[in-house]
């Protein structure tokens, strides 16, 4: 064999070696799916009785804060008709129940979540014409017992004041920490306090001598300061928080989805990073490195011949 053949055999082999690996090294790229087509979507409620017979007015996007007669212990929603959902798209909404220190937001004080309940509308939530025979996804708290406030808003981070991923601040009114972000309508309501009263003054020990003199007395202060007292009327510069029915869309997929199973899961629509082809990979590159290693011992021994 010439020179010329050996080297246009070491070409060939080489080539075809890289045309072999082309298509492993091709499988690593894809692109990913995004969520950036859905939309901000319009939420519709209503407050349903133990039988789901509604309470009082049916499906609005009315929001702002009500006064309950009895507190709201079950609501269902869905997604207002004429909007156009993609397939992909998903819509968290929460109902959060708060003991408070009282019966309105501007007296509700300090507040602590008690109950908190999520779902997650899809484009099968959209309001239509067939709706007689349909059941919506609902969201039910318990009933609080004494001063309380409600709050169905559209996301699902659970506002308890406690700290790490999923966790936000408690509504404080004096504090104007004014959560759960995303509010679409706020129930507030009670005719009691949460917990008991504590004394004003402590009461005096039944074991104090009677000839002990008693305490001197304490000249008031030159300029005492008047007290404020409690009232339900709200400030002149203070309001309720602003509510809105448009709920903005997830970016990830909800938590409660279940992971699938190895063997029923399909491969999805976009990865990055490693994969399952990445042996292959492995195996194409290895057989380029073993294909040229042959080729130049070949030539290198023909060359001594």
């Amino acid at each position: 064999m010439t020179r010329f053949s050996r080297s246009r055999t070491s070409a060939t082999l080489a080539a075809t070696a890289f045309l072999a690996a082309a298509p492993l090294a091709g499988a690593t790229t894809a692109s990913a799916t995004t969520a950036s087509d859905c939309q901000t979507a319009t939420v519709q409620y209503r407050i349903v009785d133990a039988d789901g017979n509604p309470v009082g007015a049916d499906w609005t996007s009315q929001g702002g804060f009500h006064q309950w007669d009895s507190a709201p212990g079950t609501v269902e929603v869905r997604l207002a008709p004429g909007q156009n959902v993609g397939a992909g798209c998903t819509y968290p909404v929460s109902l959060a129940e708060y003991t408070t220190e009282g019966s309105n937001w501007y007296t509700s004080g300090h507040q602590t979540l008690v109950d908190h309940a999520t779902v997650y509308l899809t484009a099968d939530d959209v309001a239509g014409s067939d709706d007689a025979k349909r059941t919506w996804q609902k969201l039910a708290v318990k009933s609080p017992d004494c001063y309380g406030q409600i709050d169905l808003y559209g996301d699902d981070v659970v506002y308890d004041g406690k700290p790490g991923d999923g966790h936000g601040p408690a509504p404080y009114e004096p504090g104007n920490v004014v959560t759960p972000y995303h509010l679409i309508a706020a129930w507030n309501g009670g005719d009691k306090a949460c917990t008991p009263a504590q004394p004003e003054s402590p009461t005096p020990s039944a074991s104090t001598p009677a000839s002990q003199p008693p305490a001197p007395e304490t000249s008031a202060p030159a300029t005492p300061t008047p007290s404020t007292p409690a009232s339900s009327t709200p400030p002149a510069s203070s309001s309720t928080p602003p509510t809105t029915s448009h709920v903005p869309p997830m970016k990830t997929p909800p938590p409660t989805t279940p992971a699938p199973s190895p063997s029923t899961s399909t491969p999805p629509l976009a990865e990055t990073g490693a994969s399952s082809s990445t042996p292959l990979i492995a195996g194409g590159a290895a057989l380029v490195i073993a294909l040229g290693a042959g080729t130049l011992y070949a030539t290198r021994r023909t060359r001594k011949s």
